[in-house]
């Protein structure tokens, strides 16, 4: 008895399933360590940006008790001083 060898033949259909379920296992995972890649430097810039932002919060805060300091009365007085100028009670008016 001799073996009889078919051969399979696929479909136009299967190989196009075949070609696009092959392009699907190597692109995913290419899309998710890319897709991770650009969330991890987004992540990167976010915490630069925060840690940017609380720095000019600290200066801000800084510079906002510097000037009430040169705001207070005992400083204007004193620079009034320096200047030659006096204070005068009889000078104020009060408006309402």
């Amino acid at each position: 008895m001799r073996k009889t060898h078919k051969k399979v033949t696929m479909l136009k259909g299967e190989k196009f399933m075949y070609i696009l379920i092959l392009i699907a296992l190597v692109l995913f995972p290419i899309g998710t360590v890319y897709t991770k890649a650009v969330l991890s430097e987004s992540n990167i810039s976010l915490e630069q940006m925060r840690s940017k932002i609380e720095t000019q919060e600290g200066i801000n805060e800084s510079l906002s008790m510097q000037v009430d300091e040169l705001a207070s009365l005992d400083k204007i007085q004193e620079v009034a001083s320096s200047q030659g100028l006096t204070y005068n009670n009889d000078n104020i008016k009060n408006v309402e």
